[in-house]
């Protein structure tokens, strides 16, 4: 596949002031994924990624997904447009739409936005759901895991110039994200984003790539609370854990470089993550990926890390792919990813919080302590659009 062909595909499927629609055109996409994978070296029912669906036998609950979307021009400025996502939510399937908003081109440099859009927390944000967009199958954990928000309600702007350097693009957003069902300790919790404000500024050159740096932040509001087994002073029996939070300020800045000339092609990105007033430490993200096309194929390398307060988690990531068709690509990984106790991308339960917070309280007369995870994860699939 080569690079024109595969940004041109991408971008119809983006949301840019470059594609504008006249009054009365009407533009339709689609694009999907069916994947599966296989998380080995762990005992039966671990499982790991965003929101812990790899598991220790073959699924595809994390990879396979399926999307559309179209846009109507109102007028020569005004446009409508809607994405709508089927694809799986912890351990069941829903269709939701993704993005549902207005766009207002107000002239060729300054588009404006209102309604439901995606997140600008990362480099490849516009297309997250777009697999055929980038190399892996599924996106580096160790940075693409940190923030699940994927979309907010609010208004934002979109001005793009041409330079001698090549093309910038600077993007700010306002909004709130409401009653947002995300993955915590192996459940699904209710999420408020509120005051969201965020800013982006990329510049796609024509010899040395793509480079973006975002900045993103929001008032979060957590509401928890899980039925535990407990000790009680004499023995154990029925409580409950709450991990509740309000006032809390997520902080989520990233640094990113892309560049891809139809035969190599690296990736890079570097993200800091700051959760004030619930005394977490700072977390620090990032991955490096050098790959290279013969071909119809391409082979392709990358090594992650996330790491705070003296934990972290690691993998390495080799995959081979080949094009099928100009719109079809048949992808295959192998990860090798290795976690410290109760930190990462492995899920843990509220139970499994409480053992290890009780075996902590206690000297380990009680309680079970969280254990250093190592796995080994292949996946396959077919990432296409149409």
């Amino acid at each position: 596949m080569t690079m024109i062909r595969m940004v041109g595909l991408a971008a119809c499927l983006a949301a840019t002031p470059i594609f504008a629609l006249e009054q009365g055109e009407y533009r339709f996409n689609g694009f999907g994924t069916v994947g599966f994978n296989h998380l080995g070296g762990e005992e039966e029912g671990t499982g790991f990624g965003v929101e812990g669906q790899t598991k220790t036998s073959w699924r595809g609950d994390e990879l396979s997904k399926l999307g559309g979307q179209s846009s109507y021009g109102i007028t020569d400025d005004l446009s409508a447009t809607l994405q709508v996502l089927a694809r799986a939510k912890h351990d069941s399937w829903e269709v939701m739409p993704e993005w549902a908003y207005l766009a207002y081109q107000a002239n060729d440099n300054l588009t404006l936005r209102a309604g439901r859009m995606g997140t600008n927390f990362y480099m490849y944000s516009e297309t997250l759901n777009v697999g055929f967009t980038y190399p892996w199958l599924s996106l580096p954990t160790e940075v693409y895991g940190q923030v699940q928000l994927t979309n907010a309600e609010g208004v934002d702007l979109i001005y793009s110039h041409t330079t001698p350097y090549g093309q910038l693009v600077f993007q700010a957003a306002a909004g709130q994200a409401k009653n947002r069902d995300l993955y915590l300790y192996d459940t699904m919790q209710d999420f408020d984003y509120e005051d969201r404000m965020s800013a982006s500024l990329q510049l796609a050159t024509n010899r040395f790539g793509d480079f973006r740096i975002g900045y993103s932040e929001a008032n979060v509001t957590l509401e928890a609370s899980e039925p535990v087994t407990v000790f009680t002073g004499t023995g154990f029996g029925p409580g409950t854990v709450d991990v509740s939070s309000d006032g809390l300020k997520g902080k989520y800045t990233s640094i990113g470089h892309r560049f891809d000339n139809g035969t190599y092609l690296t990736s890079s990105e570097i993200t800091k993550l700051v959760i004030e007033n619930d005394g977490s430490k700072e977390a620090l993200a990032y991955y490096v990926m050098g790959g290279r096309r013969f071909g119809d194929y391409l082979g392709h390398l990358t090594f992650a890390e996330r790491k705070s307060g003296g934990l972290s988690q690691d993998s390495w990531t080799v995959g081979m792919n080949y094009s099928l068709l100009p719109n079809a690509t048949l992808k295959g990984e192998y990860k090798r990813v290795s976690a410290d106790a109760g930190y990462g991308s492995f899920d843990n339960s509220f139970q499994d919080i409480y053992d290890a917070g009780l075996h902590q309280a206690t000297g380990g007369a009680l309680g079970q302590p969280l254990e250093k995870r190592d796995a080994d994860i292949v996946s396959v699939g077919i990432d296409f659009v149409f």
